[in-house]
């Protein structure tokens, strides 16, 4: 009997607009009303709907304060003191407006319809931040002409210094209230990504903004932000901070610094930008806002956008893909081995350099690494299997030039244990599989064409690889793996790429670059990511290729380019680490993390 949806077909839902992963990647700027009088330099206080900006510059310095109700400006009383380069905090009603030109301390409180001087600051300042729930509690941090770390906080009578920001610079930016605030970017003398986080007592680094800024704007709170705007040079760029990362979203339109934004806004969805330098004077205002209903982005969806007449597929966008700095690895080495994925990763052995081989091992939970048990033999080119609590190392070199080992060891998510060892010696190894079921191939020995299978307990040797190679990689499991690049002896590089299927190798399309010492992560011969290594005898680069099951492809390049650093064994191409390296040139051992993550996208369907 036929079934009925062979007959009458399926329903693909339809969509006015694409699907997106979060509210505030659905939001978008959009024209307000324009100030009453243009400049830059000033602060502001207040939210999207509620807003006061003050003081300023633009030929002058001046006293004006306008106050925004959501679609127009009214110009109300007027500052004691014409003042630019201002620290501001509060709400449009109940605001403060802090130090400025020529390092004034002078401070001045808004209580809704005037000004009135109130207690300096300890230390007179300009370009400096605020933040502030009203003008009776606010914290000024950073400012010039000194590069200042200096933090003071107001109790609605005097100002009191308290603890300092960990990075002393001017033209930064402040965000929340005096016991929670972010400080954001500026400068010392260069431009700043640096963010910290104060929590009444201290301040404390937290992740970077992802393009470095000084004189942007802001509104939000420390766990719930927006920075958009700013210079290095004027730009549109707008981040996200949700408490723990920053996420690129909607440009402004119109790019521009120094402007003024929204202290107290509640949310991250609902920002305000007004005034500012383009690099001439302006008095546009721009509005933020996010969708409250929205259709939430899920991997393999099918639809139909009504608005654009086309069908989409959702999809991870690899090539699409980018690599982000992430935190230093505890012990700067290369020819390290790694297995692992983007929230949970182990590193492990190594060379330092002198020639010593490393022992130490590290262990990834998703934003930082810490310190673990020691290999029991210290050594480099290691093989590696497995995932971050149950991982083998097996081979390596214990000197330079390296003397081969034939050591294995079993990782329980606490410590080494030396088990059954190799039947041949060897380093820089291909690797693929588990720590109960495994492969590694090849490497620094000679013939350098053995393949050894690994079922927890023995290694039994199996076919061997078509092409000999060291300094090589690979990734999938005990039986679909992919082998790529390497070195040939006596010395040439190689683009060969060779597919396993639990019995033999078959070469397929090659790498478009010849190299070795690249990391590796992938998890099948179906998809993978081979990313850095040495393109000459002594060269590291960048490049980023990706397998497809078919062919390679080059897609973004690391942010430093380097040569032996860690791959993940086990990691799915979506997220990847990469960690440590070599350099030529001092430093040459690397202590940098990178990660290449990959969003879901929305793709169109197209017959051909």
């Amino acid at each position: 009997m036929a079934k009925y949806s062979d007959i009458k077909g399926f329903t693909v839902q339809t969509l006015s607009t694409d699907t997106i992963a979060s509210q505030i990647l659905g939001g978008s700027w959009a024209s307000g009303g324009d100030m009453n009088t243009a400049r830059s330099r000033g602060a502001a206080g207040g939210t999207q709907t509620a807003n006061i900006s003050f003081m300023g510059a633009a030929s002058t310095a001046y006293v004006n304060a306008e106050v925004y109700d959501g679609s127009s400006w009214t110009e109300v009383g007027d500052s004691n003191t014409p003042r630019y380069d201002v620290g501001g905090s509060g709400t449009s009603t109940s605001a403060l407006g802090f130090g400025g030109t020529s390092t004034s301390a002078n401070t001045e409180s808004w209580n809704g319809s005037a000004w009135t001087e109130i207690a300096d600051l300890n230390t007179g300042r300009r370009v400096l931040a605020g933040s502030g729930a009203s003008n009776t509690s606010a914290l000024a941090f950073g400012g010039f002409p000194s590069y200042y770390a200096i933090t003071e906080s107001y109790d609605g009578s005097s100002w009191t210094e308290v603890a300092d920001l960990n990075q002393a610079r001017r033209k930064l930016k402040g965000i929340g209230t005096a016991t929670a605030a972010l400080a954001v970017g500026g400068s010392n003398p260069g431009v700043l990504a640096n963010v910290e986080q104060w929590d009444g007592s201290s301040w404390t680094e937290v992740s970077d903004i992802n393009s470095a800024r000084e004189l942007m704007s802001m509104s939000g709170t420390s766990t719930a932000a927006l920075e958009y705007g700013g210079e290095n040079p004027i730009v549109a760029t707008t981040e996200s901070w949700d408490g723990s990362s920053w996420t690129e979203v909607a440009d402004l339109a119109t790019a521009r610094s120094a402007g003024t934004g929204c202290m107290q806004g509640s949310t991250s969805f609902a920002a305000l930008q007004s005034g500012g330098q383009t690099p001439s004077y302006v008095a546009t205002t721009e509005e933020f806002t996010a969708p409250a209903v929205f259709n939430q982005i899920q991997q393999g969806q099918l639809y139909f956008n009504s608005t654009t007449n086309s069908f989409k597929e959702t999809i991870t966008d690899i090539p699409g893909a980018t690599w982000a700095s992430g935190p230093t690895i505890g012990t700067a080495r290369y020819y390290l081995a790694g297995v692992g994925n983007p929230s949970n990763a182990l590193i492990f052995g190594g060379t330092l350099y002198s020639p010593n081989a490393a022992a130490q091992t590290e262990e990834w939970n998703g934003s930082a690494w810490s310190e673990k048990n020691d290999l029991n033999t210290g050594s480099r080119g290691r093989g590696a299997l497995g995932v971050y609590n149950a991982a083998v190392a097996c081979g390596g070199g214990s000197g330079s030039p390296p003397g081969n080992i034939a050591n294995t060891e079993t990782w329980n998510g606490t410590s080494w244990t030396e088990v059954n060892d190799l039947n041949t010696a060897k380093n820089g190894t291909i690797n693929m599989g588990t720590s109960t079921a495994g492969v590694v191939a090849a490497g620094e020995t000679s013939p350098g064409t053995s393949v050894e299978s690994w079922d927890g307990t023995n290694w039994t040797e199996v076919a061997e690889v078509n092409t000999g190679v060291f300094q090589s990689n690979g990734c999938g499991t005990q039986t679909s793996g992919i082998k790529v690049g390497g070195q040939t002896p006596p010395n040439p590089l190689t683009a060969n790429t060779e597919l396993w299927d639990g019995t033999s190798w078959t070469e397929v399309n090659n790498l478009n670059t010849a190299k070795r010492g690249a990391g590796m992560s992938g998890e099948t011969s179906a998809t993978a990511i081979y990313f850095g290594g040495a393109s000459t005898a002594s060269q590291a680069i960048a490049n980023t290729e990706f397998w497809d099951g078919t062919s390679w492809t080059e897609v973004a390049d690391l942010g430093t380019g380097r040569k032996f650093l860690s791959g993940s064994v086990n990691s799915p191409v979506g997220g990847v680490i990469g960690a440590g390296g070599y350099q030529p040139s001092s430093p040459y051992t690397r202590n940098i993390t990178e990660e290449w993550t990959a969003s879901l996208s929305n793709k169109t369907i197209t017959s051909s």
